[in-house]
């Protein structure tokens, strides 16, 4: 087993949920949904207040060592807290920032969007995730109002105004049971709506037979209870298939001109740069905060047990370096797969997120990842051409010609 051991955590990034888990629409696969349940008064009380805000931005800028700090807005659903609340976000944030540089990230569903969302985060730069999982049939599988109606149009309405404003903009898929079977028709549609930095995010949620003490039913991987798999989760092994799909068809066509988070996560790590949380040795620096400035190790470990304090009380500084938090860290690590241990795609996956990793190890631990066999089925199959596209690209041969040399290698 490796020994690197986190004796403090430097750097560090914050998902602020200012309005919290309050949304306008109703995804049946929504796993925050539920954490009204963790706040009883959420329904009076679901604004970030000002102070809290304040003091957040503040800390925020105080605690990172670098000279840009990153802001990251999601929800529930951010824009319900209207354009103003965002005003006085930018305010703080001229008011504290000094010599540093900030910046701005919203997660949003897109459907509330209109001009002066626009023009607002076209002229403080605001980068815009857009929530959407593909064509009407993928998108409306999961993703409805309240009311049971498709959000597919709201949502297109919504990001054809970021296009007309010309705000930088990416998209974010959940690949769940549906649209995991049609992994080119939904790479195609968001090429087609002008995505051109994409993600694909794995859904992977265990239902408890009987709700936990905090009324949560959905639920991580220490729960000793009785559970199901929800059957919105995506397939391991055709999670990889549609991971594979894309790729092939991306890095023989749009390498260079389309941006896939999770084939760029992975080339990083190849060249040695850091990558995501989920594919890291270790874990712990990607904190969440609620609206009420309760902080906690993750945002999908938003259960008491993981709460580690408030920003109104203590600085984020102070709470990432808790000894709880770096253990939770650490645990990533310690707790890994026996199977792990000897993969060959281990150096790029290091046994995925934690809170997937519930399944029947080889030594009779409940600690294998569920994405174990899609992972190492598109690990094993991307990786040899992401290297040899890393080594043409080293000789500074041009993207047309990378292209054409790698499908010549490897798909001819």
């Amino acid at each position: 087993m490796s020994h690197k051991v986190i004796d403090r955590i430097n750097h560090f990034g914050v998902m602020a949920k200012p309005s919290s888990s309050v949304c306008n629409i109703d995804c049946t696969y929504c796993f925050y949904l539920e954490k009204e349940h963790l706040y009883p008064d959420r329904k009076k009380q679901w604004r970030m207040n000002n102070t809290t805000l304040e003091n957040y931005i503040r800390d925020q800028i105080q605690s990172q060592q670098g000279d840009v700090i990153d802001f990251v807005w999601q929800g529930g659903e951010p824009t319900l807290l209207g354009v103003d609340f965002f005003r006085q976000v930018i305010a703080f944030q001229e008011q504290y920032r000094g010599y540093k540089r900030v910046t701005n990230a919203l997660q949003t569903n897109a459907t509330l969007l209109d001009k002066e969302w626009a023009l607002f985060f076209k002229e403080h730069q605001f980068l815009i995730g857009v929530s959407i999982d593909g064509d009407r049939i993928s998108n409306d599988t999961y993703r409805l109002s309240r009311k049971g109606k498709s959000t597919f149009d709201d949502t297109l309405n919504g990001l054809a105004l970021l296009k007309k404003y010309k705000v930088d903009f990416n998209t974010l898929t959940v690949v769940n049971a549906e649209n995991v079977k049609r992994p080119l028709n939904v790479y195609a549609f968001l090429k087609r709506i002008g995505s051109r930095y994409m993600q694909f995010i794995p859904l992977v949620e265990r239902q408890a037979i009987v709700p936990d003490s905090n009324g949560l039913t959905l639920i991580q991987p220490t729960f000793d209870g009785e559970s199901n798999l929800a059957q919105w989760s995506v397939p391991a092994k055709a999670y990889g298939h549609f991971l594979n799909a894309i790729f092939d068809h991306w890095i023989q066509n749009d390498l260079g001109d389309v941006f896939v988070m999770n084939f760029e996560q992975t080339m990083s790590q190849l060249v040695g740069r850091p990558s995501a949380c989920v594919f890291s040795e270790t874990c712990g620096n990607g904190l969440a905060m609620e609206s009420n400035g309760d902080v906690y190790s993750c945002d999908h470990y938003v259960y008491p047990e993981h709460k580690l304090g408030n920003v109104n009380d203590t600085s984020l500084i102070d709470l990432v370096n808790l000894p709880q938090n770096l253990k939770f860290g650490q645990d990533k690590l310690n707790n890994i797969s026996v199977d792990c241990h000897q993969c060959e795609v281990r150096s790029v996956c290091h046994g995925g997120c934690p809170k997937h990793r519930f399944e029947l190890s080889s030594d009779g631990s409940l600690n294998r990842n569920y994405l174990c066999d899609g992972f190492k089925s598109h690990f094993s199959h991307a990786v040899p051409k992401m290297s040899e596209t890393i080594s043409l690209l080293s000789h500074h041969l041009p993207m047309k010609k990378v292209k054409q040399e790698i499908k010549r290698r490897f798909y001819s």
